[in-house]
């Protein structure tokens, strides 16, 4: 067992070091990992908990993926959804339990719970929420702040600040039942 942990780790090494210094991480933690954590990545991250910058794309393979700063990339367990995805501002897809991009997120959300602060793009699981909505929220819940060119479908749809039904019997429509629309 021993020769074997000692082959794929020298795999591991060689394969970071022919990839170049930014093109290949193995992690089984972010301090743990052949790249130090602010290294950024232009290639592939596989391990039990990725967090790396990736301002080029970086493809993420692990139970727990992160990025810090502007990301860009697909953040996603081999055929799997992640445990849980985190960005500060991504763009690309998010495939997981949990997916949270904190500032905002380009692309795809596709997960149980999907959060982020500005949305361009779907999101797509039990529980959506957002503060700008611009694109498409599907799922059970729907939560946006206010929307400025989007649309959710679901069993509870909910816009706070929504411009279309501001005057409709004193603000009765900020929540709609199957479709929720703001522009």
């Amino acid at each position: 067992m021993k020769k074997l942990m000692t082959v794929a780790l020298s795999c591991i090494v060689c394969v970071s070091a022919f990839a170049g210094s930014a093109g290949f991480q193995a992690s089984l933690t972010p301090d743990i990992a052949v790249q130090d954590r602010t290294t950024e990545i232009k290639g592939v991250s596989i391990g039990v908990w990725n967090e790396n910058p990736s301002p080029e794309f970086q493809w993420q393979l692990g139970f727990v993926n992160g990025t810090t700063g502007d990301s860009v990339g697909v953040q996603w367990f081999i055929f799997l959804p992640t445990f849980y995805n985190y960005a500060e501002s991504h763009t690309g897809l998010q495939w997981g339990w949990v997916n949270y991009a904190s500032e905002s997120l380009t692309g795809v959300q596709l997960g149980l719970v999907n959060i982020t602060g500005t949305l361009t793009g779907l999101q797509w699981g039990a529980v959506n929420v957002c503060q700008d909505l611009t694109g498409l929220q599907l799922g059970l819940v729907n939560y946006a702040k206010l929307s400025t060119s989007g649309v959710q479908i679901g069993l509870v749809n909910i816009i706070e600040d929504n411009e279309w039904f501001s005057d409709f019997p004193t603000d009765l429509a900020k929540g709609m039942v199957f479709v929720n629309w703001g522009f």
